[in-house]
């Protein structure tokens, strides 16, 4: 779906901004900012989607995400009740690939930060002693000042630099532009299809929703996300399943699928193997154990 441009605020006297974050919930649409964002999540349970990717986050993950690359956040539903003491906690860099100036990015020892950014264009998943060492980092840069908070600036791209401890989120990465029209439709059919994928949605009920015919529904959509709506919702439905699984002892597989909103149990377990790589049985035995 097609992002809208977010405008990262940030102290005009500062070369990078860096904030934590506590809400009810995440309240954001789905976004991009010309600026990489380093993005730790202490508290918080939810989908996040991630350019072409849509997974599941908990709570203690941390992502380097680059320039361009449209993403968002959306709480699990038990964040949103109007009674709920939950609360979502981040710790959230943003900065320009240049924001230390083109003659430093063009210096020989900072060839891997060059890298670096390229490679962030995927989206990065951090784990391992590299997502303490930069907990540690963050923490620090977060009460410095002047040449202190940029001395741990450069220590926190180092530690980034050189790490192997992280894996790709998105398959591709591509820039996007949009209008306002656009960026409300297609937020409308996102919210639409998180609060209703247990149900059963048709192509003509989502399509009315964004005042298109069927027809022009598929082929605007399939423009826009390079993926089908029936992709797009099979992709929300299993990631939703892959967390009863785990979470949920007393549900049966088949449960989880109709909870799931897949229409019987056949199809839960050969959309869920195309997706994962193994059964939704498979899959609750690798992560339970007991």
């Amino acid at each position: 779906m097609k992002p809208h441009y977010h405008k990262v605020p940030k102290k005009l006297e500062n070369s990078f901004s860096l904030r934590k974050d506590v809400s009810a919930n995440f309240d954001t649409t789905w976004h991009y900012h010309p600026e990489l964002e380093l993005h730790y999540i202490k508290q918080g349970e939810g989908i996040r989607f991630i350019g072409d990717n849509i997974s599941n986050f908990s709570s203690d993950e941390m992502l380097l995400l680059g320039e361009n690359l449209p993403h968002t956040w959306k709480s699990h539903d038990a964040y949103l009740q109007p009674q709920s003491e939950l609360a979502v906690e981040t710790t959230v860099m943003h900065f320009l690939p240049n924001c230390l100036g083109q003659e430093f990015l063009s210096l020989p020892e900072s060839y891997q930060l060059t890298q670096l950014i390229e490679k962030a264009k995927n989206g990065l998943l951090i784990y391992g002693e590299t997502k303490w060492k930069l907990l540690a980092l963050l923490e620090a840069a977060y009460n410095a000042v002047n040449l202190e908070r940029i001395s741990l600036f450069i220590s926190i791209l180092n530690t980034l630099a050189e790490t192997k401890e992280y894996e790709p989120i998105t398959s591709s990465h591509a820039f996007y532009q949009s209008n306002q029209l656009e960026t409300d439709r297609l937020n409308q059919i996102y919210t639409y299809t998180l609060k209703h994928y247990m149900n059963n949605i048709s192509l003509s009920e989502i399509a009315s929703l964004s005042c298109l015919s069927v027809t022009s529904f598929c082929r605007y959509f399939k423009m826009m996300t390079n993926k089908t709506y029936t992709d797009f919702l099979t992709e929300i439905r299993v990631s939703y399943a892959c967390k009863l699984l785990i979470e949920n002892k007393s549900l049966t597989v088949e449960s989880v699928g109709n909870e799931t909103g897949f229409n019987n149990a056949s199809n839960f377990f050969r959309q869920f193997k195309k997706m994962v790589g193994i059964t939704p049985k498979a899959y609750r035995k690798k992560y339970i154990v007991g």
